[in-house]
């Protein structure tokens, strides 16, 4: 059955309608999660395995029949891991009906259909009993309910049910224990995520808004591959401290709480950033655990285990602070079921009642900036470099008497023009609080009016809403906030196309031109969250395979998928090449565009597949990456943008590399103008 679904074109601005098959939704969900990479992750595989042996045999040990409860089962293996283990029988709850079936296809053909019961409901719905999913309580509990930030799938009421209603009491759990960790740094580069800075522009300085610098910010964890962040990009203020564990094993609380740590400043700086991770204890003693530290936490860096499902936290400050070395401090993490947050005292400070309360309440944005830019945006707006290429790009067109109209989602660009000198500057704002935060940083450097801000569509804009002036600097980033893949920002050549009419004659077009980058890489680890697994820890996981590719081959097999690459460190085994160029001068064309080549393999390697990102040239001397930054290394090494996600293209099989330039990637694209989308194959072609 088909079914007619709206869709939003990211690159033309279209509502589309497009015509999908009922199982869509389905299959994409099937085709992004993350089960894969769980799969590839043995060392959370073998200490599940060891801590699931330990507790059967202390069941056993106490002559108990070992009932197992596996709440998340996915794809059964840990219920299989307790079957073979000595268990008596399996109770495995999966919610996700995909997987639960899945699941059983698994046990089926790894011979425990009959004492591996899958329930296909959330935990909560279970039921015990004669007529119940359970014929009875279970004495182990296994669960797999854990993110990045340990409890934001609900882990807490998750275990809070299971104790009151699945378990019997003085049960054993696997993992038995987790302990939340914090550091506290100074990070310019982190801190650049949370907070608008100042910037130098035409002479002056150009201040972010009090209400902006005051905000709390979103609440909202930033989980990110802390292995990539430079220790030499932060300054730790004090000791790694363990804030809280939780016990596994005895009735859990998804009540709100709070846990302190106290300090002494390790150094003096500003402290604005909590770094956070966490340990699971697989058994009581503490001697199996599976930790989430990152790499460089590590004796040997390259020995830590590397996983995407459970990466590590950075938690903003509400305020940042200075601090003294030797200063007594107090760490404070508060949780409700789902999320944690951080606020640091000093042991000095008294606080009153209703401080304490301001303390323990959860972040909120009150200022709008933090829920119109995401934390890469702000790091965007914040990268020096980056503002200093648009302002001499902007230098180099504006006139006195230039009238500029600027296209991009809560853009600095028309603040910068007007205090370079223009003599009228629009701009195009896509929703009322993109108006309002750029209104706040024109009223905090006193230029209110300087910026005419129109929220309105490009196709709904007349002469009369520019007064009557013809446009002579049409100007972009391009940044729109409904990108996912790097070619979506070629909406503002649909921008540009629209707007046609109202441009002067010899109207600059500021990116003049964008150019679509390939390079094949080979990956350190991504590849693993699209790898078959094929056996894991012994187990015969097939049927999963095949089901993610049926999902991918449902629909987005011929598709990119957009990652930041600067979290997933990779290899150049071609050169970087420029595939495509997009002429912002001219409107969008009627007609396809189509580019064919080949790139050799120059270096050995895996080839996993291959990274695309655009390059948008903002004069004809003047070009900004939003990929690559800076050669790529004689080794092959790459430095990516922190900034923008990049485009995927996994190959369905890696490639084997000689390096001798005789093989070469082969590469299609096609632009369809009328879909705003960019068709591609790649293929290997073996000399």
């Amino acid at each position: 059955m088909k079914t007619f679904c709206g869709r939003a074109n990211p690159t033309t601005g279209a509502l589309d309608w497009v015509e999908e098959s009922e199982e869509y939704d389905y299959h994409q969900e099937i085709a992004r999660s993350c089960y894969a990479d769980m799969l590839h992750d043995h060392d959370r595989n073998e200490k599940y395995y060891l801590g699931i042996r330990a507790a059967v045999a202390r069941v056993k040990a106490r002559g108990e029949k070992v009932i197992i409860l596996d709440i998340g089962t996915g794809t059964g293996l840990l219920s299989m891991m307790a079957l073979t283990a000595g268990a008596d029988f399996c109770y495995a709850v999966e919610v996700f009906k995909p997987m639960a079936e899945a699941a059983q296809c698994i046990v089926e053909k790894n011979g425990f259909s009959d004492r591996i019961k899958i329930i296909n409901k959330h935990s909560t719905d279970v039921t015990v009993g004669p007529d119940g999913d359970m014929q009875m309580k279970a004495n182990i509990l296994i669960t797999e309910l854990f993110d990045t930030e340990l409890i934001g799938e609900g882990a807490l009421p998750s275990y809070e049910h299971a104790h009151q209603n699945l378990v019997q009491e003085g049960c054993e759990a696997v993992p038995h224990r987790a302990t939340v960790y914090a550091q506290l740094v100074e990070s310019e580069l982190l801190w650049s995520w949370a907070q608008l800075q100042p910037v130098e522009v035409g002479g002056a300085r150009l201040v972010p808004p009090p209400a902006v610098g005051h905000c709390a910010g979103a609440h909202s964890v930033c989980d990110i591959q802390l292995s990539q962040v430079s220790p030499k990009s932060f300054t730790p203020l004090g000791p790694l401290c363990a804030m809280f564990s939780v016990d596994f094993s005895r009735p859990v609380s998804s009540a709100f709480q709070s846990h302190s740590s106290q300090f002494v400043a390790q150094s003096s700086g500003q402290a604005q950033v909590v770094l956070s991770w966490w340990d699971l204890d697989m058994d009581p003693s503490g001697s199996i655990v599976c930790t989430m530290a990152p790499s460089w936490k590590y004796p040997q860096p390259k020995m830590a285990p590397w996983r995407d499902h459970w990466m590590q936290s950075v938690y903003f400050l509400p305020v940042e602070r200075g601090v003294t070395e030797g200063e007594e401090l107090n760490l404070t993490v508060c949780h409700d079921d789902y999320s944690l947050w951080y606020s640091l005292q000093s042991r000095s400070q008294q606080t009153t009642d209703s401080q304490t309360e301001a303390l323990h309440s959860r972040p909120c944005c009150t200022c709008q900036a933090h829920l119109l830019w995401t934390r890469p945006r702000f790091g965007e707006l914040n990268d020096r470099l980056r503002t200093e290429s648009y302002l001499s790009a902007l230098r180099s067109v504006l006139r006195e008497d230039s009238v500029c109209l600027s296209v991009s989602d809560g853009s600095l660009l028309p603040v910068f023009a007007h205090r370079l000198g223009a003599k009228k500057v629009f701009s195009l704002e896509n929703s009322r609080m993109s108006k309002q935060v750029i209104e706040q940083v024109l009223e905090a450097n006193l230029i209110r009016g300087g910026v005419e801000l129109l929220e309105m569509r490009p196709d709904q804009l007349t002469r009369n809403d520019i007064g009557g002036e013809q446009i002579s600097v049409l100007m972009g980033e391009p940044y729109f906030s409904t990108s996912l893949l790097p070619w979506h920002s070629l909406f503002f050549w649909y921008c540009r196309t629209a707007l046609a009419g109202l441009l002067q004659p010899n109207a600059t077009i500021l990116p003049c031109s964008a150019t679509l980058h390939m390079v094949a890489v080979e990956f350190e680890d991504l590849w693993r969250i699209r790898a078959p697994c094929g056996t894991c820890e012994g187990f015969d996981v097939t049927p999963m395979d095949e089901m993610v590719q049926q999902s991918l081959d449902f629909h987005e097999s011929r598709e990119a998928e957009p990652h930041p690459l600067w979290e997933y460190p990779c290899r150049a085994l071609t050169q970087s090449t420029a595939t495509m160029t997009f002429d912002f001068t001219q409107c969008v064309p009627q007609q396809p565009i189509s580019r064919k080549g080949s790139v050799p393999l120059i270096r050995v390697g895996r080839c996993h597949g291959v990274a695309l990102w655009m390059e948008y040239h903002l004069t004809h001397d003047i070009t900004s990456s939003a990929g690559l930054i800076g050669p790529i290394s004689e080794q092959g090494d790459c430095e990516w943008v922190r900034h923008r996600k990049q485009g995927v293209y996994f190959f369905r099989s890696p490639w084997e590399s000689s390096g001798d330039g005789r093989a070469a990637v082969s590469y299609s694209f096609t632009f369809e103008p009328s879909l705003g989308d960019i068709k591609m194959d790649f293929s290997i072609e073996s000399g």
